[in-house]
């Protein structure tokens, strides 16, 4: 069985607080998305999360990590959809006419299932989740018991963790709506999270 499930949720929780994709994705589908695609995403993001576990469980992750060809291939689609969401993300910047509710353009947009794959495909896409899931993981589950299950079970801890944490890093920027609804402010987030975005893909693509 799984054992220090507090020490786990302590890291776990670090690396969610960590600037990364994810977290610039999240402030995206804020801004842009609307509610529906927000929860969308969150969904696909913590079933990524379930699947890296299950995969590490059942030892796929190893064989990723084992295999160049199999695991530059993941690195650079990885990259390539994060590049994608950048260059979106910064062209419906450039393309939207500043307005003070630039907000509800992005409600009738997109929807639930959409928001699941971006967030699904951004989780598979990031090669460091393979590796979190293959190096990590295992140090928290003992010899004795299901091993198997115990890796999943630890999977939904880290799936839920990240999930929590996100919620409550949206809640805060949809708090401050009034603010970030500000022309000025919208398009310097935007900019900002496409910019991060693009550069994570890049570098995610590079292996570094």
């Amino acid at each position: 069985m799984p054992t220090h499930v507090p020490v786990f949720i302590a890291t776990t929780l670090l690396l969610a607080m960590l600037p990364g994709a994810s977290a610039a994705l999240m402030i995206r589908q804020v801004l842009e998305g609307g509610q529906r695609t927000l929860q969308g995403t969150l969904a696909g993001n913590a079933t990524g999360f379930l699947l890296w576990s299950t995969a590490a469980a059942a030892g796929l992750s190893a064989v990723l990590l084992a295999s160049p060809t199999a695991y530059t291939a993941l690195r650079i689609a990885g990259g390539i959809v994060l590049v994608y969401l950048g260059v979106k993300t910064l062209r419906t910047t450039i393309n939207t006419t500043v307005s003070t509710t630039p907000t509800d353009k992005g409600e009738r947009r997109t929807g639930f299932a959409s928001g699941y794959l971006i967030g699904l495909s951004t989780n598979l896409g990031n090669p460091k989740a393979g590796v979190f899931a293959i190096s990590v993981l295992p140090q928290f589950v003992t010899a004795k018991g299901p091993v198997f299950l115990s890796t999943v079970a630890l999977g939904v801890v880290w799936a839920l963790v990240s999930a929590s944490w996100y919620m409550l890093l949206t809640w805060a920027v949809s708090r401050g709506r009034d603010l970030v609804s500000k022309p000025t402010v919208l398009r310097g987030l935007s900019v900002t999270t496409g910019v991060v975005l693009l550069g994570l893909g890049a570098a995610v693509a590079a292996g570094i």
